[in-house]
This record gives structure tokens, C-alpha cells and sequence, in this order.
């Protein structure tokens, strides 16, 4: 890995650097546009044209059987179910924290106002399939549905050569009670979930990551439904100082390199000499992981190892790069984390790595990547949920409040709001 020495004057030209070479435009957008338009106008013949085209695969059926289902729940070992409801029960107590209650109070007019939280009715999740497979994406979309109340919802899974959708995922839905398993994939999916067809209902959010194409589906069907976030490749970034254990380091780095050549690894550091450690570390334990070309095509292209001149130039640089993971391996790692402001989800010390947050802790791993955490939030019980306005008014209060809002229209120049108040108190 590259090692790179900032201060803070220089902290803003390395992420810039950074983003403009791993930000590289992907020449997806004609193409996504294409399938949606194909898929609003063609519908489910659309789908699989494109399915046989792009997965090499004819559908019959759109949607798994329950049989399908329930073998792989059944196929599941003992040992890895336990582990699954262990990771179920986190996560359902994390996300159900989350919940807040409607509330009403009167105003001194006399007028009642307030708030109340309502579940979306359908949900559309999209969980990846090629490489690898991904149960505890489905834990980590489902339960917090489910907790929000959401009446409906379906997964769209990419199918295999075979047409079927990998056991691991209907495994864990069929864990977790889902029974609507749709075995389609990519932009195709996106776009029959986004506009409905004649087999697949129309949703009101999609979630769930997945590629260029789907992502850049995500972004366009945008506004027809709502989304989670627009994912790009998972970050983490690790930031030490001469206290921390430089193996602990790098194999973090090399877990987060595994999910794919474009993952980004990054260690910010006050230590040359810690630096260096990494360094060393790394060339040692990614010769023996199992996925080391991966992990050696991330970490020659998008990792490197920063070394910054003070703690505050450290804080600073992960502050303007808002890694969707953090770790905090320092002598005071609380302290130091209460001065992160842009973090999709931090790890506190030098016993919390990424992978507990990935599968079993609790809080959701579905987080903002791409420098977005300046001002996006991880996936949540809100994610599908919407908060509705109440107003309810006597005609006491309507009379209270007539003068201000008649003005308030006159400015505006629209008659016929100030009449909307003032003919009722004429009645």
C-alpha cells in the first residue's frame, strides 16, 4: 500500500485525488435507461429478455416456491441457524430502540397539532448475487421493515446459471417468515419493482445494495419510489496512533479489500513507524487470506496508509472523507470518536472490527458510502417509515389565527387562501 504524508493544509487535495481516480464515471446511465424504459413499456417480457440476455438464464417463474423456501431453511446446519437468530435478536432489539411515538399537544388558541409516524405499504429489497452470497443483507433490510410495520415485502435476488436463487438468501428469509422471493436481478428488476408489471407489484421503497447497474437503477427510478442510498464500493478507514496493534490493523484492512477489487482501504496514522508496521503486516497476511487477488487488486488500487502530522490533521482528514466505516484504535478511541462528525458507523477501540457490525451486532451494516455520511444516515426502522402532520382547528382558533395568515396570503398574492379562512368565520 501506499503511504502518503498530509498535514492539514494538504488533507482536502488527498481525498479530492482519492475520489477523482475511485469516482471514475462508470458508462452505465444509457444502458440502465434503456432496460427501465424497456420495462415500463414491455413489462414482464421485458424482464426476461433482458434476465436471458444479461444472466444467461430463462425464466419459466418469476417468483420462488415455498418449497424452494422451506428446503433451504431446512438445508440450513444447526450450529449456523443458532447463529442466525442470535444476529436476528440484535438487530430486532437495535432497530426497535428506533421507534418513536406519535404525539398531539393544543396551542394556547386551542388548536391541536402533531405528528405520527406510518409504516410504507410495500417494500422492494434487492439483495446481490454473482460472487458471494449475502443472508445477513437480508437481516439487515427485513427486520427493520418489519419493525417499521410494513405491511409487504419482497426481495429480488439475481438467479444463478441453474435459475435459482441462492440457498443462503432463501435461507435466511424464509428465517425470517418472507415468503414473496422474486429470482430477478439488476437495473430489470429495479425497474419492475419501481413501475410494477403484471407479475411484479409496484413497491414504495427499494433497498439493498448491488452493483453499478443497479445502483445507478436505484438513482434513476428515484422520485417513482423511495430509496435507501445510491451504494458505491465499501470503505473503511482505520485511524491509529503508535498505541495500536498493527496486525489488528491490517487484517481489518484486508477484510474490508475481500468484498471486491473497487473496495477502499484506507489507515490514517500519527506514527511513521506504525505506518510502516501496517505495511509490513499487510504484505504478510494477504499472501495467506483465500480471496488475496481481490484483496491485492483493492489494496494496490484504492488503499493507502496516511500519515498525518498531528492528531488534530488525522481527525480532520476523516472528517472531510466521511468513511462509511471508521475504527478508532487510540490511547483515549471514545474521546477521539466524539470528534467524529462524518462516519457512516464508528468501532471504538481495538476490540471492535468492522465484521461484528457486518453480521451480528445490532446496528444496521447497509451505511453511507461515497463521502455521503456528511449527510446521509445507515438504513433504518425510518428508512420505511413516513412522519404525517395533524391539524385540527375549532372555530376559535381558525378566528385566533385569521389575521396573521390573511396577511401572510395578501403578501403572497393568493385571494383565495385569505378567503378560504375568512368565509368560514363569515358562515
Amino acid at each position: 500500500m501506499k503511504i502518503i504524508h498530509i498535514t492539514r493544509h494538504t488533507a482536502a487535495r488527498v481525498i479530492l485525488r482519492h475520489k477523482q481516480r475511485h469516482l471514475a464515471v462508470h458508462n452505465a446511465e444509457a444502458t440502465v435507461r434503456r432496460i427501465i424504459a424497456d420495462v415500463q413499456e414491455a413489462g414482464d417480457s421485458a424482464v426476461r429478455r433482458w434476465t436471458k440476455k444479461l444472466d444467461q438464464v430463462e425464466l419459466k417463474s418469476f417468483w420462488v416456491s415455498e418449497e424452494e423456501i422451506n428446503r433451504a431453511v431446512k438445508s440450513m446446519p444447526a450450529s449456523y441457524s443458532r447463529s442466525l437468530r442470535h444476529a436476528m435478536t440484535n438487530i430486532l432489539r437495535f432497530h426497535k430502540a428506533q421507534l418513536r411515538t406519535n404525539r398531539t399537544f393544543t396551542t394556547r388558541e386551542g388548536a391541536q397539532l402533531g405528528f405520527r409516524f406510518v409504516p410504507v405499504e410495500r417494500v422492494g429489497i434487492y439483495i446481490p448475487g454473482g460472487k458471494a452470497a449475502y443472508p445477513s443483507t437480508v437481516l439487515m433490510n427485513v427486520i427493520p421493515a418489519k419493525v417499521a410495520g410494513v405491511r409487504e415485502i419482497i426481495i429480488a435476488s439475481p438467479p444463478s446459471s441453474s435459475g435459482s436463487v441462492h440457498p443462503a438468501v432463501l435461507g435466511a428469509a424464509g428465517f425470517l417468515g418472507i415468503r414473496r422471493i422474486l429470482r430477478i436481478g439488476g437495473a430489470q428488476a429495479i425497474a419492475a419493482l419501481a413501475f410494477g408489471t403484471k407479475t411484479v407489484p409496484k413497491v414504495d421503497v427499494i433497498t439493498g445494495p448491488g452493483n453499478i447497474y443497479v445502483a445507478t437503477a436505484k438513482k434513476l427510478v428515484f422520485g417513482t419510489v423511495g430509496i435507501d442510498s445510491i451504494a458505491g464500493p465499501s470503505e473503511i478507514a482505520i485511524l491509529a496512533d503508535a498505541s495500536a496493534n498493527p496486525t489488528f490493523i491490517a487484517v481489518d484492512l484486508i477484510a474490508q479489500a475481500e468484498h471486491d477489487s473497487s473496495a477502499v482501504a484506507i489507515a490514517v496514522t500519527t506514527s511513521e513507524s506504525m505506518a510502516n508496521a501496517i505495511s509490513r503486516e499487510i504484505r504478510k497476511l494477504s499472501k495467506a487470506t483465500p480471496r488475496r487477488l481481490a484483496v491485492q487488486q483493492s489494496l494496490s488500487n484504492n488503499g493507502f496508509i496516511v500519515i498525518a502530522d498531528s492528531l488534530e490533521s488525522a481527525i480532520q482528514f476523516i472528517n472531510e472523507l466521511a468513511p462509511e466505516h471508521l475504527e478508532v484504535m487510540t490511547k483515549q478511541p471514545e474521546r477521539v470518536a466524539e470528534r467524529i462528525r462524518n462516519a457512516g458507523a464508528i468501532f471504538i477501540g481495538r476490540y471492535s472490527p468492522v465484521a461484528l457490525g457486518d453480521y451480528w451486532a445490532g446496528p444496521n451494516h447497509v451505511l453511507p458510502t461515497n463521502g455521503t455520511a456528511r449527510f446521509a444516515s445507515p438504513l433504518s426502522v425510518w428508512t420505511f417509515m413516513k412522519m404525517q402532520s395533524v391539524l385540527k382547528f375549532s372555530r376559535t382558533a381558525l378566528k385566533g389565527a385569521a389575521h396573521d395568515v390573511t396577511m401572510f396570503a395578501l403578501q403572497e398574492g393568493f385571494f383565495a387562501h385569505a378567503d378560504s379562512v375568512n368565509i368560514r368565520l363569515k358562515a
